[in-house]
C-alpha cells in the first residue's frame, strides 16, 4: 500500500448541505421488526444503527434496501483490512480446500504454528524472547479473564488496579475492571471487591484539575504512593491493567511519559502490568501495538478483534516469569479455531508487507487535520484526540459553564443527533466516552486518502445539520 502523507490544505471549514443532498430515511423493515421482537433487550448497536446488512466490501456495507454506507465502526475495530479483503478470503478458502481440521481444542497444527510464529515476529524483541502464549475462548473478554487468573496464580495476590474510564469486556470478572457503572449496577456485590480504581491521565478533563505535564506527574506520584504507603489501605495488587488508548471510555490516549512511569512503578513494586491491546493492537494506532509508542515492555498483553482476521479469536501473550499455572488452569472449547488463525496470519503478514502502520498514522493525521479545520466553525467540537486511526471528538456545549481547566461541558444531547445525521448521509460512526458524548472514528486501516476526505465531508455536513437547531 502506498502511504499518503500529504496533509489537508487550508480551506474554509463550513460545509453547507448541498441543495441536491438526498438523505436516507429509516423505517422499520420486516427484518428489523423481527429483531426487535425476538432478540434480547440487551442488544445495543441496532438501537442506534437500525440497519439490516446484506453485503460488504472494503470500507463499505450495503443494507437490504440497497443503500451503501461507509463503515467507520468496522466491527469495533475488528476489521483491520475491512470487509472481505482478498487475503482473508483466500486464507479461509485454503483451509476449506485443504480439508484442514476446523476445531482442534489446543492441539497444534501447521496453521497454529504459523500463526504463533507470525505473531511472535510482530512483538518487540524484548517481549518476544521470553514470550508465552495462551489461546483462550473466542472473545477479548476471555483473554482478560485468562490474564486475571494468570497474574493471581503467579503472584499469590488477588487484587487488581484498574482505571477510571476503562473497558475490558462484559463477563463478571472483566466487568469488575470497568469504569462505567451502568452495566455493573444490577450485579451489586458480585463486582464490588478485589479491584481498586485509579485516575486515568485524561488531559482534557484532568482528574486533578491540572492537565499537561503537571497532571501526569501528580497522577504518577499518587500511584507510587498508593503502592508503597503502608497506611494507604490498599493491598499490593497482583497486577495493574490498562488501555494505552481508552476506547469505549472516549478514545483517550495515555500520555507516553505516564506510561513509562507506570511501567517503572509497577516493575519496582513487583506488580504485573497488563496492557489491553484488544482494540488498539495490530497497526490501529500507527504502531503494531499501542504500547510501542512509549517503548515499554508489558508483562501481559491481551489481544483479540483484529488478530482473527474478522473471525473470533483471543490470546494472552505474557513473559515467562508468570508461567506458573498448572495444566488445565485455563481452557475453552473454541480456543482452536483454525480458520481464524489462518485469517489472522494473513492479516498480520499484510500489515507488515504493505506498511499499514505508516499508512494508518498518515491517514489518522489527515482525518485529524480535517477535524481541526471543521473545529474553526463548530465550537461544539471540543477535544480532538487519539492515535493513528483510533480517533475521537468530544462534543461540548460552548454555552455551558467551563470546568477547572476552562473547557466547556460535554454535550451529550448533541452526540446522537450527529450520529443520526451521519447515518442519513451514509456514514456509520459510534459513540463512547463519558455521557456518550464522544464521536469515535474506527475505519478499516486500508482506508484511502480520498475516502478519508469523504468521511470528513460527510461529518461536516452532519455537524451543520445537527447544530442548525441549537
Amino acid at each position: 500500500m502506498t502511504v499518503a502523507t500529504s496533509l489537508v490544505e487550508d480551506q474554509p471549514a463550513r460545509i453547507a448541505p448541498a441543495p441536491t443532498e438526498v438523505l436516507y430515511q429509516f423505517n422499520e423493515s420486516p427484518l428489523l421488526a423481527r429483531q426487535s421482537r425476538q432478540e434480547s433487550n440487551a442488544r445495543s448497536y441496532p438501537r442506534r444503527i437500525p440497519l439490516a446488512l446484506k453485503r460488504a466490501k472494503g470500507i463499505y456495507v450495503e443494507d437490504v434496501e440497497g443503500r451503501t454506507f461507509i463503515d467507520c465502526l468496522a466491527g469495533a475495530g475488528t476489521l483491520a483490512l475491512g470487509h472481505n479483503h482478498p487475503v482473508v478470503i483466500e486464507a479461509i478458502q485454503q483451509v476449506l480446500t485443504d480439508e484442514l481440521p476446523l476445531h482442534t481444542l489446543d492441539l497444534t497444527t501447521p496453521v497454529k504454528d504459523r500463526f504463533v510464529q507470525d505473531l511472535f515476529g510482530l512483538l518487540p524483541q524484548a517481549l518476544a524472547i521470553e514470550a508465552k502464549i495462551q489461546f483462550c475462548g473466542p472473545t477479548g473478554t476471555d483473554a482478560v479473564e485468562a490474564a486475571l487468573k494468570l497474574v493471581r496464580t503467579a503472584t499469590g495476590r488477588s487484587t487488581v488496579l484498574s482505571f477510571q474510564g476503562g473497558y475490558h469486556g462484559m463477563s463478571q470478572g472483566a466487568l469488575s475492571l470497568m469504569g462505567s457503572l451502568g452495566p455493573k449496577k444490577p450485579l451489586g456485590a458480585l463486582l464490588s471487591s478485589g479491584v481498586q480504581f485509579m485516575p486515568y491521565p485524561y488531559d482534557y478533563r484532568c482528574p486533578f484539575g491540572l492537565g499537561g505535564a503537571q497532571g501526569v506527574q501528580v497522577n504518577l506520584n499518587y500511584l507510587e504512593n498508593l503502592l508503597n504507603d503502608p497506611e494507604a489501605g490498599v493491598q499490593l495488587p497482583a497486577a495493574v491493567i490498562v488501555e494505552v488508548v481508552q476506547g469505549e471510555g472516549g478514545v483517550i490516549p495515555a500520555d507516553l511519559d505516564w506510561l513509562r512511569g507506570l511501567r517503572r512503578i509497577t516493575e519496582k513494586a513487583g506488580v504485573a502490568l497488563i496492557v489491553d491491546e484488544i482494540q488498539s493492537g495490530f497497526a490501529r494506532t500507527g504502531k503494531m501495538f499501542a504500547f510501542e509508542h512509549a517503548g515499554i515492555t508489558p508483562d501481559v498483553v491481551v489481544m483479540s478483534k483484529a488478530i482473527g482476521g474478522s473471525l473470533p479469536l483471543a490470546v494472552v501473550v505474557y513473559r515467562d516469569w508468570l508461567d506458573t499455572w498448572l495444566p488445565g488452569a485455563h481452557a475453552g472449547t473454541f480456543r482452536g479455531n483454525q480458520m481464524a488463525m489462518a485469517a489472522g496470519s494473513a492479516v498480520m503478514r499484510y500489515l507488515t508487507e504493505h506498511g499499514i502502520c505508516e499508512h494508518a498514522a498518515a491517514m489518522g493525521e489527515r482525518l485529524s487535520e480535517h477535524l481541526r479545520i471543521l473545529q474553526r466553525d463548530f465550537p461544539q467540537l471540543g477535544d480532538i484526540r487519539g492515535r493513528g486511526l483510533m480517533l475521537g471528538v468530544e462534543l461540548v456545549d460552548p454555552a455551558g459553564a467551563p470546568d477547572a481547566l476552562g473547557h466547556p461541558p460535554v454535550f451529550a444531547r448533541l452526540a446522537p443527533l450527529v450520529q443520526r445525521e451521519c447515518l442519513k448521509r451514509g456514514l456509520i460512526l459510534e459513540l463512547g466516552g463519558r455521557h456518550g458524548g464522544v464521536v469515535r472514528f474506527l475505519p478499516p486501516l486500508v482506508i484511502t486518502a480520498a475516502e478519508i476526505d469523504r468521511v470528513a465531508e460527510i461529518f461536516g455536513r452532519a455537524m451543520a445539520a445537527a447544530t442548525a437547531g441549537l
